[in-house]
């Protein structure tokens, strides 16, 4: 068991998924992104938050908000001591709602660090009922979309081949996949591709890769598929490759979330 670290889930709320981490110094983040929306609650110390381009030392009471798609990481400061809880979010509940990206990516207001804080006490409180919870998350979320902006969609243009290459990773991500092969696919020479998709997306293509392949094998875990069947499923050499990526991703172990403790 990982004393310091809990995941919750209920079959009856599969679009939902909650974290809390009691000492966040064992709990270290490579960059990585989410298919699902996250929202998090600093509840002690501070970290470091890297969100795109943006990087800003977040205390207790910051909501901190990760659009899906957004590489993003959250990391202790020089082993001070903090702690945080998360909520991720699958995108078609939260679009039903009317969900569209934040331009936001945190929030100091105390009103909101308080209503997550008694969401995420409600989610894991075996007292409420389903109905309970599906209601307290309705209510949330509704008044989350209404709450902040959304992001005003960029100016700058984007090389749609760029575009087409992080959709055929996707799309191929449990497959052997060289730069070659991606460049084929998306019109671009293998030197515009390392430079440019970087600057794009956050990642190299390569570590964008091995992102798509960590949440294909989460996706797995969360419906209890065995972890050596995940790692050859998602395209990992063996077990041990997944354990390493899955942990700089999701600073766990594929064990410790299949498990949720």
């Amino acid at each position: 068991m990982d004393s310091h670290s809990r995941f919750w889930r209920d079959p009856a709320l599969p679009f939902i998924e909650a974290r809390s981490v009691e000492d966040g110094r064992k709990v270290c983040y490579s960059a990585h992104s989410h298919e699902s929306f996250s929202i998090g609650a600093i509840t002690a110390g501070r970290s470091t938050y890297v969100s795109g381009d943006s990087q800003q030392q977040i205390i207790a009471g910051t909501v901190v908000l990760m659009n899906p798609g957004a590489v993003h990481a959250c990391n202790p400061i020089d082993g001070e001591p903090w702690s945080y809880l998360m909520l991720y979010v699958d995108l078609p509940w939260l679009q039903a709602l009317g969900f569209q990206p934040f331009a936001a990516i945190s929030s100091r207001s105390p009103s909101l660090y308080q209503d997550l804080c008694r969401l995420h006490a409600v989610l894991l409180d075996d007292q409420f009922s389903i109905a309970s919870k599906h209601a307290a998350l309705c209510i949330f979320f509704s008044e989350l979309i209404q709450r902040l902006p959304s992001r005003v969609p960029g100016v700058g243009r984007v090389n749609p081949g760029l575009l087409t290459a992080a959709a055929f990773i996707r799309e191929h991500c449990t497959q052997p996949l060289r730069l070659q092969d991606i460049g084929a696919a998306a019109g671009l020479s293998t030197s515009y591709l390392i430079r440019a998709f970087k600057q794009q997306f956050g990642l190299t293509p390569h570590g964008y890769l091995l992102d798509q392949r960590v949440q294909y094998a989460r996706a797995r875990l969360r419906r209890g598929a065995l972890i050596a069947e995940v790692a050859l499923e998602a395209g990992f050499a063996d077990q041990a490759h997944l354990q390493r990526a899955f942990k700089r991703h999701l600073a766990a172990t594929p064990g410790h979330y299949r498990s949720g403790q």
